[in-house]
């Protein structure tokens, strides 16, 4: 059977499809339109560095004179309470300097190397509740700042806010650097004790602890104090949930970071060993004080006397302790043997030699790390 040829066949009829795709194939795209290019970014200029032209592209002006204008005034604050408190407390300021006016400067020079010796010791117990390693000068600098900021707040507050930012501007989360402050404010009443006992043993002989030795009222007084302290401590994480967690996660990071500290012999001999130096290292510089009036009490008298003001009422929320340890102590200088005069003449002497000489440059120490944003 044949087929029949190509051509004498029928031409197909055209469907609606069909004509629709030969006409879409059959009429040319239109062409796009090219994307607008992008805006060329502004060049910096001649002294300006990359780091400079992204943040001024990132923040907004506004933003930027906001936070220039608040790190402004918290590099002036400083300067403007303690210009404050000179106003207000001129009289102790004026009497303290007449009385060393009059001293011997070999005494007073020695008071100042063991001040220094004290900011050093600080600096130790700082290191010491941390397992990082800090920067000596930068740590050192902090704590003269902090010296600063502990007499204008009280129990410490202004210290302990200048090492907390201090360690937030070296990496350190915030929970284990106030974890090593809670370490650093334990370490030193503990560390105390041991010195206390020591005095007590070593220098029976020279103590006269007739006048000193408390009652037994006193002792139950004290007693409960603590007991109550702990128990409302108690109370509170029992009663109040949200506490409760934020105070686990504290305990857990602080027991953990002890641990680490105590495998680690040079970390446990700045944390102990500067804890136990700090009250003796005070007690000398109120001693050279009370040498160079003419104090009669000895030095192991002196440094006992500070032990056991400071235990008494250190306690009290006071800036930097000044009232009611200077209180305190003078009491205790009297009933060791000391004049009413030249006791509370030492202590007004040492708190200018301790507080009111070093305050100025120490806010402008501070001053200058909020300004190079240490702190």
């Amino acid at each position: 059977m044949s087929l029949p040829p190509l051509d004498s066949l029928p031409a197909p009829t055209p469907t609606p499809a069909s004509v629709a795709t030969s006409v879409t194939t059959s009429v040319p795209a239109p062409a796009l339109a090219p994307d607008p290019a992008p805006a060329p970014a502004p060049a910096p200029a001649p002294g300006d560095s990359p780091c400079a032209t992204l943040r001024s592209t990132t923040h907004p002006p506004s933003t930027t004179r906001l936070t220039s204008l608040t790190r402004l005034v918290l590099a002036l604050l400083p300067l403007l309470l303690i210009g404050t408190w000179a106003a207000v407390d001129w009289r102790a300021l004026r009497d303290g300097v007449t009385r060393l006016g009059a001293a011997d400067p070999w005494w007073l020079l020695a008071g100042v190397f063991f001040t220094l010796l004290g900011w050093v010791a600080a600096a130790c117990v700082r290191q010491g509740a941390l397992p990082e390693r800090l920067p000596p000068g930068l740590l050192l600098a902090s704590q003269f700042a902090a010296g600063a900021a502990n007499h204008v707040l009280p129990a410490s507050i202004g210290a302990h806010a200048v090492t907390l930012r201090f360690l937030q501007g070296r990496g350190i989360p915030l929970a284990r650097a106030t974890a090593s402050l809670a370490l650093y404010s334990l370490a030193k009443p503990v560390a105390k004790m041991p010195v206390l006992i020591l005095f007590l043993v070593a220098f029976e002989d020279t103590l006269q602890l007739g006048g000193l030795a408390p009652d037994r009222w006193t002792l139950l007084l004290a007693a409960g104090s603590v007991t109550l302290g702990l128990a409302t401590a108690s109370l509170l994480l029992a009663v109040v949930r949200p506490l409760r967690r934020p105070a686990v996660d504290f305990l857990r990071t602080a027991l953990t970071d002890v641990r680490i500290l105590h495998t680690r012999p040079s970390r446990v001999l700045a944390l102990w060993g500067g804890s136990a130096a700090t009250p003796l290292l005070q007690g000398s510089v109120i001693a050279s004080v009370g040498f160079s009036l003419g104090l009669p009490l000895s030095w192991a008298q002196v440094v006992f006397a500070l032990l056991i003001a400071s235990t008494a009422v250190g306690a009290v929320p006071a800036p930097g302790g000044i009232g009611p340890v200077d209180a305190a102590l003078v009491f205790t200088m009297v009933a060791l043997g000391a004049p009413m005069g030249l006791s509370t003449a030492t202590v007004i002497g040492y708190r200018v030699l301790t507080v009111w000489i070093p305050l100025l440059p120490g806010t402008l120490v501070l001053s200058a790390l909020v300004h190079r944003k240490v702190l």
